[in-house]
C-alpha cells in the first residue's frame, strides 16, 4: 500500500500501554497547540478514549488517511519526558523485548497515565519574605502554631513545598496562611524557586578517613562526564556519608541527584540523615505513598523543583530537569530486578541512563553482585574500596556454632541463649535473624502423617499462631487452623519447623522481663508500624530484635552487639545457581548490623555445616574471597556473567499447554537459532503449581550478548502469532535474578 499524507500533513505516531509491538498512527488534531515527542495524548482507540504517548511527529503514514483516526486532544503542551528519556525507554523497549507502549507507560505515575484531567502543575511553594526572616519568633508567642510554623522556615532556609510542610505537620495550612496574611511568608512559582550555594547544607560533613576521602574525591571528579563507580564498602564503612558528601557537590553546580534504595524500609532512614544535612527540598517516590503524593513527587523533579529523588526501583524513570548523578545503595539487592509486567534491571537501566545523560552513576554495596565485580575487574566500572568501618567502629567477630546433637529450645542452642543473657545484662542489644515468617512452616499429624498443603500450589500451609491461619506465602490463600487432623480425625497435629512467631514465644518464655520486637512482614502492615519499631530500637527501649530479611541491609543500630542467624544451613542447598552469592551477601549483610558503635560486636551463626566451604571461607578470608572462588566457577561453566541469558516463563491452569507451547516456541526458535545460542527445555518450573497454574520455563543462553537477542528478535513477532499463546500467561525474563 503506498504512503500517503495526512490532510494537515502531520501525523502523531503514538504509543498506547498495551501489549502489543507496535506504534499507532493518528492524525494531528485540529487547532491544538504544538505538540512535542514525549507529551501526553487522548486518542479514540476501538471504542474508548485512551491516553498515549507521543513518540514522533511524521509526513507520511502506511494507511490512508481517511482510514486515521484523529488525536482528540494535546494533554500536555509542553513535553513531560525529554529526549534522552525517550531514548532511554526505546533502548529499554528494544533490550527487554517489551512493548514501547507499556514501557513508556511505566515512566509516568498513575495519575498522569490515568487521568486526562490530571494538570502537569507542581504543587505550591511557600518561602520566607525579608521581613520573616528578621523577625524574632518571639513576637507570635501569643500564636504557638505560628511561633513554630516561622521557625521552622528560618531554621530550614528555603522555600517549601506544601508536602514537606504536611510532614512537618498535617495541619499547617492555616499558620502558614496567617503568616502570609502577615506577609511574613510569600508563596512562590516555579521560577523563583533557586538553591544558592551557601544554604546547601545545615549540617557539617563529618570529617572522613582517607579512603572515604579518596572515594569522594574519584567521583566527583568524574562529575560532568559518564562514568560508573563501585564503591565496595565493608558495612559501616561511611558509606552514606561518602554519598552525601558527593551530593554537596553536585548540588553546589545545580543540578539534581537520583538515589535508589532497593526496598522500601530503607528509605526513611535515609531520608531523615538527608534532611538532617541538606537544606534543599527532597522528594520521596515509593509503591507506599498515594498515588497523588508519587505524582507530586514526579513533578517536582521533572520541573527542577526538587533537588534530591530519593526512591525505590519505580523511580528510575523518573524524568530530571537538571541532571547531575545516579547512585544505587546496595547495588546487589535482588529487588532492583522488577518481576512482573515490564521485567527490567534498575541497576543496568541506571548505567544506560548515566550514559545517555553523561553523567556518572555510582554503585554502592558492601557485598557487590558478582556482576558489578566482574564489571571492576574488567575496568568497565571504576572500583572504590572501603575497607574499614567509619569512626571508632570496630570490625565484629564471626563465628560458627556447631549445633549437631545440641539440645535446643525452638531453633535456639544453649550457648546461644547463653550469649543473650550476657549481652543483655550489660544493657545492650541482639539481633536475631530468621528468614522465616509464622509460627511454622509445616503443620502435620503425628498419627498418619498427614500435612497440610496448599490446595493451589507445590507447597505447604504456614502456620500462623497469632491469627489461628494456616496461610500460603505463594499465593496468599488461607484457612482457620484446624483443631484435629481431617484426614483421621484423631491423631495429634504437630508444628514443624521455624518461623519468627514461634521463636518470639520461647524468647518471651525466657526473658519475660526484656522488651522484644519481632520485624517482619506481618507485624509491620500496619502504616508507621516499621517506624515505631525502629524508633524504638534507636532509643534503646528493645532489648532482642527478631527479625527477617527486612533487618539484613541498611539499617544503623548502635547499640546491637550480638547478632545470630538462627538457620544459616537453610539457603545453602538449591538447584538455582544465584543461591550461594545471595546467601553470602545475605550473611554478610545481617553480621553488618553488629558492632556499629565503638563497642565490638559478635556475630554467631548457628550450623549443622561448620565444614562448609562458603561459610569458612566467610569467616576466614571475608566476602571477596568468597567472590573470587564463585566466579572463576561461573566462568568454567559459562555462567553469567560470562554468558547471557533469557527466560520464557509460560503457565496455564491446564497442565499440558504451557509445555505444548514452548515445544512450538523451542520449534520456531530452532529454525531461527545459531550455534552461539543454547536452548534448553521445556522444563517444569522448580514449583511447578503456583496459585492453581502450572507453570513450565525454556531457557536460552548465549555466550554473547548480540547473537542472543538477535534470536529473541526474531522470536518475539512469531511467539505472538502462535494460537497457543492467546490461552496462557507467558512472559520473557532477559538477564534474570533467578529461575523459579
Amino acid at each position: 500500500m503506498a504512503k500517503l499524507h495526512s490532510e494537515s500533513g502531520l501525523i502523531f505516531r503514538v504509543a498506547l500501554p498495551i501489549p502489543l509491538f507496535r506504534l499507532f498512527d493518528y492524525l494531528a488534531p485540529v487547532a491544538s497547540p504544538t505538540a512535542h515527542p514525549g507529551a501526553r495524548l487522548e486518542v479514540p482507540f476501538g471504542r474508548i478514549k485512551a491516553i498515549g504517548f507521543l513518540v514522533e511527529i511524521v509526513q507520511l503514514s502506511e494507511l490512508p488517511s481517511d482510514k486515521l483516526k484523529q488525536v482528540l486532544r494535546v494533554l500536555d503542551e509542553q513535553p513531560l519526558l525529554s529526549a534522552q528519556d525517550l531514548q532511554l525507554l526505546h533502548w529499554a523497549s528494544r533490550y527487554y523485548h517489551h512493548p514501547l507502549g507499556e514501557v513508556i507507560s511505566a515512566a509516568f505515575p498513575a495519575v498522569l497515565r490515568r487521568n486526562p484531567s490530571a494538570s502537569a502543575q507542581t504543587e505550591q511553594h511557600y518561602a520566607l519574605t525579608a521581613v520573616g526572616t528578621a523577625t524574632d519568633s518571639l513576637q507570635l508567642k501569643r500564636a504557638p502554631k505560628q511561633k513554630a510554623a516561622l521557625e521552622m522556615f528560618q531554621a530550614h532556609k528555603q522555600s517549601l513545598s506544601a508536602s514537606a510542610l504536611s510532614r512537618w505537620d498535617k495541619n499547617w495550612r492555616v499558620p502558614v496562611q496567617q503568616l502570609l496574611a502577615k506577609q511574613l511568608l510569600r508563596a512562590e512559582s516555579a521560577s523563583q524557586t533557586a538553591h544558592s550555594i551557601d544554604t546547601l547544607i545545615k549540617q557539617d560533613a563529618l570529617q572522613c578517613n582517607p579512603q572515604q576521602q579518596a572515594a569522594i574525591n574519584a567521583v566527583c571528579k568524574g562529575l560532568g562526564q559518564f562514568g560508573v563507580f563501585l564503591l565496595e564498602g565493608v558495612t559501616g564503612s561511611g558509606k552514606t556519608e561518602v554519598y552525601m558528601q558527593i551530593i554537596c557537590a553536585v548540588l553546589a553546580r545545580g543540578l539534581q541527584v537520583l538515589v535508589l534504595v532497593p526496598e522500601i524500609t530503607l528509605t526513611p532512614q535515609l531520608e531523615a540523615r538527608f534532611r538532617q544535612r541538606f537544606a534543599v527540598d527532597i522528594a520521596i517516590f515509593h509503591s507506599k505513598l498515594t498515588d497523588k503524593q508519587r505524582c507530586g513527587a514526579w513533578l517536582q523533579i521533572q520541573q527542577g523543583r526538587s533537588a534530591i529523588l530519593l526512591g525505590t526501583r519505580s523511580a528510575l524513570f523518573t524524568p530530571l530537569k537538571n541532571p547531575g548523578l545516579i547512585i544505587l545503595d546496595e547495588e546487589h539487592d535482588a529487588s532492583f530486578k522488577q518481576q512482573e509486567g515490564f521485567r527490567f534491571s534498575a541497576r543496568d537501566v541506571a548505567v544506560v541512563r548515566g550514559k545517555l545523560l553523561n553523567i556518572p552513576v555510582l554503585l554502592g554495596s558492601a557485598t557487590p553482585s558478582l556482576e558489578s565485580l566482574h564489571n571492576a575487574g574488567s575496568k568497565r566500572y571504576q572500583w572504590l574500596h572501603l575497607p574499614e568501618r567509619a569512626g571508632l567502629a570496630i570490625t565484629p567477630v564471626l563465628q560458627l556454632l556447631d549445633i549437631r546433637n545440641k539440645k535446643m529450645q525452638e531453633g535456639l542452642s544453649e550457648a546461644l541463649i547463653d550469649e543473650i543473657k550476657k549481652t543483655v545484662a550489660k544493657n545492650e542489644q541482639v539481633l536475631l535473624f530468621l528468614n522465616r515468617r509464622g509460627f511454622a512452616p509445616t503443620l502435620i499429624c503425628h498419627s498418619c502423617g498427614w500435612v497440610a498443603r496448599c490446595l493451589h500450589c507445590d507447597a505447604n500451609l504456614v502456620i500462623h499462631s497469632h491469627s489461628k491461619l494456616l496461610r500460603c506465602h505463594h499465593c496468599g490463600k488461607e484457612q482457620r487452623l484446624p483443631g484435629q487432623c481431617p484426614a483421621c480425625k484423631t491423631g495429634e497435629l504437630t508444628a514443624l519447623g521455624l518461623g519468627t512467631e514461634r521463636v518470639e514465644k520461647v524468647l518471651m518464655q525466657l526473658f519475660g522481663d526484656k522488651t522484644i520486637a519481632r520485624l517482619d512482614r506481618d507485624s509491620t502492615q500496619r502504616k508507621g508500624a516499621l517506624e515505631n519499631y525502629l524508633e524504638q530500637i534507636n532509643q534503646g527501649t528493645v532489648d532482642i530484635i527478631l527479625g527477617t530479611q527486612m533487618l539484613a541491609k541498611g539499617h544503623h543500630f548502635p547499640n546491637v552487639t550480638l547478632v545470630a542467624i538462627l538457620d544459616v544451613d537453610s539457603g545453602l542447598f538449591s538447584i538455582d545457581f544465584h543461591a550461594t552469592e545471595k546467601l553470602a551477601q545475605l550473611i554478610v549483610q545481617v553480621s553488618g548490623r553488629a558492632g556499629r558503635a565503638e563497642k565490638q560486636g559478635k556475630v554467631i551463626m548457628q550450623t549443622r555445616r561448620p565444614d562448609h566451604p562458603l561459610l569458612t571461607t566467610l569467616i576466614s578470608e571475608g566476602y571477596n574471597s568468597f567472590a573470587r572462588t564463585a566466579l572463576a566457577e561461573r566462568q568454567l561453566a559459562q555462567l553469567p556473567p560470562f554468558s547471557y541469558q533469557a527466560l520464557l516463563r509460560a503457565q496455564a491452569a491446564d497442565d499440558g499447554l504451557p509445555q505444548s507451547f514452548l515445544q512450538a516456541v523451542l520449534e520456531l526458535a530452532q529454525t531461527i537459532n545459531t550455534d552461539d545460542t543454547k536452548i534448553l527445555g521445556p522444563v517444569p518450573a522448580p514449583m511447578i503449581r503456583r496459585a492453581g497454574l502450572y507453570r513450565y520455563q525454556l531457557l536460552f543462553q548465549g555466550s554473547k550478548r548480540q547473537p542472543l537477542h538477535h534470536l529473541l528478535n526474531e522470536l518475539m513477532p512469531k511467539i505472538g502469532q502462535l494460537k497457543q499463546g492467546k490461552k496462557l500467561r507467558w512472559s520473557l525474563d532477559v538477564d534474570p535474578v533467578d529461575l523459579y
